[in-house]
């Protein structure tokens, strides 16, 4: 028996059979290093400053090293993945997966965190930082060749222009990096 309430379901896609491989962020595993040293290092500081004070106790101790976990659970990036005509964000606690093939909306989100948000048919949400997309050119291929799926079979209704525009983007970004990596800049 089902135990219903009026929350709703997050809709579940399977990563699709077949052909292409499942493409990763390449640097997130130095980005989760590098959110580790940051709590690291502010656990320390208090710890030293609480020393120097002569203030340490076990209990501001446990309230330094809290403060620090809480540190590294805000600066854990998000694991982005992708495969052929699908794209997932995997925090801590859940994976969000958006069908790129049939895309209905591509919406950037201009702030102090910037922001790409990709929304689909089936009513699922996706939320990624473009840095990921500039760094990872595979995911960026999925991402464009899904999206122009999306955009021919008339299912990508908003954010086309945006889409194109983030394309010239990360297109001058890689020429700029390849001329960088052969000496011709």
């Amino acid at each position: 028996m089902e135990h219903h309430d009026d929350t709703r379901s997050e809709v579940k896609v399977p990563h699709p059979h077949g052909t292409g491989a499942v493409v990763h962020d390449r640097r997130w595993t130095s980005d989760l290093y590098s959110s580790a040293r940051c709590a690291a290092v502010l656990f320390g500081l208090l710890v030293l400053v609480d020393l120097a004070a002569g203030t340490l106790t076990w209990w501001r101790s446990a309230l330094w090293l809290s403060l620090a976990l809480l540190l590294f659970l805000v600066l854990v990036p998000a694991r982005v993945s992708a495969g052929e005509g699908w794209l997932a964000s995997r925090h801590l606690l859940r994976t969000r997966r958006v069908r790129t093939d049939r895309l209905v909306s591509v919406c950037p989100l201009d702030g102090v965190a910037k922001s790409l948000v990709l929304r689909d048919t089936l009513g699922a949400r996706v939320e990624i930082d473009p840095e990921v997309l500039l760094r990872n050119p595979d995911l960026w291929l999925r991402l464009t060749e899904a999206a122009r799926a999306s955009e021919t079979s008339g299912t990508l209704r908003s954010g086309a222009t945006a889409l194109h525009e983030w394309t010239e983007r990360i297109d001058r970004e890689a020429a700029l990096m390849v001329f960088r990596a052969s000496g011709l800049e």
